[in-house]
């Protein structure tokens, strides 16, 4: 499955999570932002178990491992 496939999928269970400046909207939008920060810490716990691997000695491991390492740290070096 292609990576905008899932995104598509994550975004249309989630809903929509940008406020609208309209309280009846955003109450909606911020319950949905919510759950989709939640999913995210979900996903980056799992991804820092993998880069646990970065120093195995089986190729495999080691790739997926670099791999998550290097992902995890190009997300600290991005600034909001």
């Amino acid at each position: 499955m292609e990576n905008t496939n899932i995104y598509g999928i994550v975004n249309k269970v989630v809903g929509n999570i940008n406020p609208a400046g309209d309280a009846s909207k955003d109450y909606i939008r911020f319950s949905n932002l919510v759950d989709m920060c939640e999913l995210v810490e979900m996903l980056i716990t799992d991804i820092r178990e993998v880069s646990k691997n970065k120093d195995r000695y089986e190729y495999s491991m080691k790739k997926a491992g670099k791999y998550a390492d290097d992902f995890l740290k190009r997300l600290n070096d991005e600034k909001p």
